[in-house]
């Protein structure tokens, strides 16, 4: 296991220092083309830095919790949803980490999961009350699991850090390009002919390379961003796998949550995607040039690797089902691939095998509601109520028998 940290530590850097480089040359270049000099390179490059450590330091310091608050998630009790919070505790005994993650639920009917948090003592898991509804105990432990292994990984630190440089790249790249358009629309494009002919060409010719890189950097930046983090996709199934012990639950999560029909997951956003245990953004179809600039790996894929699992849930079994499902080279760093024996258990005999679509939506609800800190009474006559969090009174009347119940108050 560590073995698999320090490789994915070692992915990370070299990531990250690539991402460097691309945010630092194309500052280079448009303070350049600005200033038509080297100082005026060596001073956008500055300017690229600062902007770059401002926004790591803001990462650093509240970046998980932008991110929760960006995906409208709210941090819940062991009331609202007592079997959650026992899987997650499970999953947290199982990985050995050294802290309960705080755990938050996301108001929509979409089913989705993901974890942040800068490392592995204040990391929390968000959950969809969707995914609640629609997942039995084995596929929840799965999902959860999946979320563990990416705390386990290492994987939410670097998720944060390559957001902030992703978002770098974009931001100057989005300044220059309007600064640009601005510009020529103000008429002062002229200048670029003032200084004779030679030095006309010579800077238009640095325009087009500094336009051609601030369309080409945020691109390249996405593209490095997404293949690292599908690759950790697949290792966070590894691991949620190999905790589980069970890798049918993971993969029929990830069945439903493929095959659900519910809306788009509302708070979602580029930035945000690649966190998610399945991509939040709907599709029709997934043609081959769109992997490239997918933040997720085909989750048919994914499935098919889980299932073909069938000797046990180690790192070992999940490379050769990887192999056997796509016939390239495994993502499991070889130092991985020890000779652990982890055998498969069976399905919780207490799991449900289904649901009715009206039951699931009604789970939705009540979750939402619990969230948004619903009471919830039950009448002696079997009917159950639910109060809005601005409902003054202390006495509510039963609709059904009449009675007056009284309505508990938490201490503010």
């Amino acid at each position: 296991m560590w073995e698999l940290i320090r490789a994915n530590k070692r992915n990370s850097i070299v990531l990250m220092v690539i991402m460097a480089v691309v945010l630092l040359l194309l500052g280079f270049i448009i303070g350049l083309v600005f200033s038509n000099s080297s100082a005026g390179g060596f001073f956008g490059l500055i300017i690229a830095t600062v902007i770059w450590l401002v926004l790591t330091l803001i990462s650093f310091s509240s970046g998980d919790q932008i991110l929760l608050a960006a995906s409208k998630a709210k941090l819940v009790t062991h009331d609202v949803h007592p079997q959650l919070f026992n899987v997650v505790e499970e999953m947290k005994i199982a990985a050995g980490l050294p802290a309960m993650p705080k755990i938050y639920i996301i108001n929509d009917p979409a089913p989705n999961a993901f974890a942040t948090g800068r490392k592995p003592e204040t990391a929390s898991v968000a959950v969809t009350a969707g995914l609640l509804a629609r997942l039995n105990r084995d596929e929840l432990q799965g999902v959860i699991a999946h979320e563990i292994s990416h705390i386990l990984h290492r994987d939410i630190l670097f998720v944060t850090l390559a957001g902030i440089m992703l978002g770098s790249i974009v931001l100057l790249s989005q300044v220059f390009l309007r600064g640009m358009f601005y510009s020529s629309m103000m008429g002062s494009r002229r200048r670029y002919s003032s200084g004779g002919k030679g030095g006309g060409q010579a800077q238009l010719i640095m325009l087009v390379v500094a336009i051609v890189a601030a369309i080409l950097a945020p691109i390249m930046a996405y593209l490095l961003y997404f293949a690292l983090s599908r690759k950790r996709e697949y290792l966070a199934d590894a691991g949620g796998a190999r905790l589980t012990r069970y890798p049918e639950g993971l993969a029929s999560a990830l069945e439903k949550i493929a095959n659900d029909p519910s809306p788009q997951l509302a708070a979602a956003n580029k930035v945000t995607a690649p966190m998610y245990i399945a991509n939040p953004f709907k599709k029709k179809k997934q043609r081959k040039l769109s992997d490239l600039t997918s933040t997720h790996p085909p989750i048919s894929e994914r499935i098919r690797i889980l299932r073909n699992m069938t000797h046990g849930a180690s790192f070992k079994d999940y490379s050769n089902a990887f192999a056997k499902v796509t016939h390239t080279k495994t993502v499991i760093p070889p130092a991985a691939l020890t000779k652990e024996d982890i055998a498969l258990r069976e399905a919780d005999v207490k799991a449900k095998k289904g649901q009715r679509k009206e039951t699931q939506m009604r789970q939705v609800g009540d979750i939402m509601r619990k969230v948004n800190q619903f009471v919830f009474l039950t009448c002696l006559c079997g009917l159950k109520l639910k109060i809005p969090p601005n409902f003054k009174p202390n006495k509510v009347t039963c609709p059904r028998c009449k009675r007056n119940l009284d309505l508990p108050r938490t201490k503010s």
